[in-house]
């Protein structure tokens, strides 16, 4: 990578009156080279191994199983074969994984391919935007940086929804440039619109782009003040109808023709999206998976494990998704970092957050400084470009710093365009600076930032031998910058120096199958089993249940009714049908214990599986019921040769039960 000459590398001055007062840089046949280099590195981290991850966060992979069923079912995003409740996302990303596991059939890969795909045409469409406002070097700068961001390149191999919504904004922002530089409404229209899409990827989520958007083109756009104030306006309008569309659908629905709004406390997907996924997340929301133990309410009959085995050995079980087998043999046990606390200035660089998007955190920022001390003009593209892609990097930075509820560090991912923008063009520009401070400042970015790097390595206790060698490489690189004949080398050995670390780490996850819910780079990252998320051990006693409820009356249409919804995703997932009560957190008011006996009575379902992830919050009033009134089915009659190992769950048989159940509250 080198630096460009100066008449590819500055916007050229036009002649008055035309739309634009700078000529964008064009893509030359040189420019194609770092492009593509970058694109094969991205491809190579993002695709690497990816096969291992199985179906990583099973909460989608199951809910797309079970959307397949029906259109219904895929419109209305149903989590369970029997539509009982629905996910707690907006739409779109999970209809395009639904979509492509129908034409290329269900599996880990039709699954996790796309998001790879996606996070490749992240970079590639970063790099255009960026070359057409900075040239060539601070483009190949922030293609490789959001290329190896690690929080980036974790989501690119899950699918968690997260690098749809990554794409979506980096494409509104690229749009929106050229609109703020047009002043063509229809251009704004479109940005908005992809900010609408956006939204329902990840709700409220995708609006954290938007102020940088309107203030770039109220500042930037070539037209009268009231004018501009208009396009606004009109583009507002329509961002909102894109953005509101699914919803005023779901809300016209009759609720007893749809599954209930799951993560909702009232049924609707404007309380869903505007309260669980919106303001609790910036609030006090809390929550996690938590703490699970074992539990035998009575003594059953005595029933051999072998006698048990012999039993059931001819039940034949459903046809479970392919590839659902472990990558691991053994479970990971340690709990992942869920959740973000003490909020404050420092807290993307803690320990949980840090190395997942600070690499070049200070930089960027550091970067935004030294953009504004250009002072480029209103019409220069690059005045528009620094408010769009600067005011998306500091609301992220705020939210994620200032949010009280929940935060995983996986949502640091988003702010991998910003940064990757501000690095780079603040890399051009301090560069070619002709103001005195524009030395000082490359400096001040350079240490500060390998600063940064060296704790993060040295908190993971990674790449010891770098932690060394990193400050004196950064330093020859800022001696040769100020040197003419090794301009070129300096530039291309302060890349290396501030790039290797994040791209080494980010690789990591090439080490073992993503954690699906949680996904994280780094060494010391909480792995999961791949496959349906279950270790062999796991695997053998999710058959054995299966067999147990198949042979003993699970006919109807819930086979298996659990608390939450990771425990009922893995046996999805194996064929079964199976619905969680309460949704994914296990509290969603889906059914009380009347609703309960409903189904018992009518046959359509006998068996609770209680505990697990998230029964330490309580369960609703239906799986409260049926722990005060139902039986429990003694573990050596379900789980085999692992009877009483400690997985956190109990069985229930509520057959004959719904005349007590219709009793509880």
């Amino acid at each position: 990578m080198s630096e460009t000459i100066p008449s590819t590398e500055h916007p050229r001055p036009t002649a008055p009156g035309t739309a634009s007062a700078v000529e964008p840089a064009r893509l030359g046949r040189r420019d194609v080279a770092p492009l593509a280099a970058t694109l094969v590195l991205s491809a190579v981290l993002n695709l690497w191994a990816l096969g291992q991850n199985g179906y990583a966060n099973v909460y989608y992979s199951a809910g797309v199983k079970s959307m397949l069923r029906s259109w219904h079912d895929f419109f209305f995003l149903t989590a369970d074969p029997a539509g009982l409740i629905s996910i707690d996302k907006p739409p779109l990303g999970l209809w395009l994984q639904a979509a492509g596991a129908k034409l290329f059939g269900f599996s880990p890969l039709s699954l996790l391919l796309p998001q790879a795909i996606m996070g490749i045409l992240a970079v590639a469409a970063l790099y255009l935007i960026v070359h057409r406002r900075y040239g060539t070097l601070a483009a190949s700068v922030s293609a490789l940086t959001l290329a190896t961001f690690p929080g980036f390149v974790a989501v690119s191999r899950d699918n968690n929804l997260d690098t749809l919504l990554i794409l979506l904004m980096t494409l509104a922002c690229g749009v929106a440039l050229r609109a703020s530089e047009t002043g063509r409404l229809r251009t704004l229209i479109g940005a908005a619109v992809l900010v609408g899409l956006a939204f329902n990827t990840k709700a409220l989520a995708a609006v954290l782009v938007v102020p940088g958007i309107a203030a770039g083109y109220l500042c930037c756009a070539p037209l009268s003040l009231r004018r501009r104030l208009a396009h606004l306006l009109v583009a507002g309008v329509a961002c909102a109808a894109c953005s509101l569309a699914w919803i005023a659908a779901v809300e016209l629905t009759p609720a007893s023709q749809r599954p209930f709004v799951g993560s909702s406390t009232d049924n609707t997907e404007w309380g869903l999206t505007f309260g669980y996924n919106g303001f609790e997340r910036v609030g006090n929301q809390k929550g996690g998976p938590g703490p699970v133990a074992n539990r035998e309410v009575a003594p059953g009959p005595s029933l051999s494990t072998a006698s048990q085995e012999s039993a059931e050995a001819n039940v034949a079980l459903p046809k479970a998704a392919p590839h659902v087998e472990p990558k691991l043999a053994v479970t990971i046990t340690r709990s992942p970092t869920a959740f973000g606390t003490s909020p404050g200035p420092l807290r993307l660089f803690r320990k949980g957050f840090g190395d997942q998007g600070a690499w070049m955190l200070a930089f960027a920022l550091i970067g935004v400084i030294a953009l504004a001390l250009t002072r480029p003009a209103r019409r220069d593209p690059r005045c528009a470009a620094l408010i769009v892609f600067g005011g998306f990097l500091l609301c992220e930075v705020v939210f994620l710093s200032a949010s009280k509820g929940i935060v995983h560090p996986y949502y640091l991912s988003a702010l991998a365009p910003g940064v990757a923008v501000m690095a780079g063009a603040g890399l051009a520009a301090m560069l070619r600076g002709a103001r005195r401070c524009s030395g000082a400042l490359l400096a001040t970015a350079v240490l500060i930032n390998v600063a940064v790097e060296i704790v993060l390595l040295h908190r993971a206790h990674y790449l010891g031998l770098w932690q060394l060698l990193i400050a004196p490489a950064a330093l020859a690189g800022l001696i040769a910058v100020r040197l003419t004949r090794l301009r070129r080398l300096g530039v291309a050995a302060l890349i290396l120096a501030l790039a290797l670390a994040p791209t080494v780490y980010a690789a990591s996850t090439w080490r073992r199958p993503v954690e699906g819910t949680f996904p994280a780079a780094g060494p010391g990252a909480v792995g999961g089993n791949g496959g349906a998320e279950l270790s062999r051990e796991q695997l053998t006693t999710a058959e054995a249940l299966m067999r147990y409820v198949i042979g003993h009356g699970a006919g109807g249409r819930y086979q298996l009714l659990t608390v939450a919804s990771l425990t009922a995703d893995s046996p999805i997932l194996l064929g079964l049908r199976a619905s969680a009560l309460g949704g994914y957190g296990g509290v969603d008011p889906t059914l009380d214990g009347p609703g309960l006996a409903r189904l018992i009575a009518a046959g359509q379902a006998r068996y609770l599986l209680l505990g697990g992830s998230y029964a330490y919050l309580g369960g609703n009033r239906a799986s409260r019921a049926a722990a005060r009134v139902c039986p429990q089915v003694p573990f050596a009659l379900w789980e085999g040769a692992r009877a009483n190992a400690s997985e956190g769950v109990y069985l229930l048989d509520c057959a004959g039960r719904a005349r007590e159940l219709s009793r509880q509250p």
